[in-house]
């Protein structure tokens, strides 16, 4: 096969793959379109083969990048997402349900925990005050299983007081 023809053999399939739905396509349909595009009869066995060949590096580099962007998400979330925001103790704020209540995670004495507190300013920070609760990640998995029958209970008791 021609270097030339093959330049435009793999031109052709590459740009058809990074257009494609890679969940619906196939390699007979790209081999199939880059064959009418470049007038080509690409079903004879080398073109096939190179075809396939394309399709394949073309996949490995797609996972490679995918794999290289994971890392690298990973390794932004090690260092602290600059769009989360942390209170002064270096615990994530997950949301603040007032200007005085909010939920955060926090690690305490090596188990994460699930914080619904209320906090006080003091010299200009956010202090923890004793009203909320914490919860281990067990604990929060029973109360997130039962949010349903809370959600409810809540409901039945409003239709009452209406």
């Amino acid at each position: 096969m021609e270097p030339e023809i093959q330049e435009r053999i793999e031109k052709a399939v590459v740009r058809i793959l990074q257009e494609s739905d890679m969940e619906e396509t196939t390699e007979h349909k790209i081999r199939k379109q880059a064959a009418a595009e470049l007038q080509l009869d690409l079903s004879d066995p080398p073109y096939k083969a190179f075809v396939k060949q394309v399709v394949q590096s073309f996949l490995e580099q797609q996972q490679q990048q995918q794999q290289e962007e994971e890392e690298q998400a990973e390794e932004e979330e090690e260092r602290g997402d600059p769009r989360k925001e942390y209170d002064d103790d270096g615990d994530l704020i997950i949301c603040r349900l007032s200007d005085k209540r909010r939920v955060t995670i926090q690690e305490f004495r090596g188990k994460t925990l699930v914080s619904i507190r209320e906090y006080y300013k003091k010299d200009g920070k956010d202090l923890p005050t004793s009203k909320g609760i914490s919860m281990t990640e067990e604990q929060w998995s029973t109360f997130k299983k039962n949010m349903p029958a809370i959600e409810k209970a809540i409901t039945k008791m409003e239709s009452r007081l209406m």
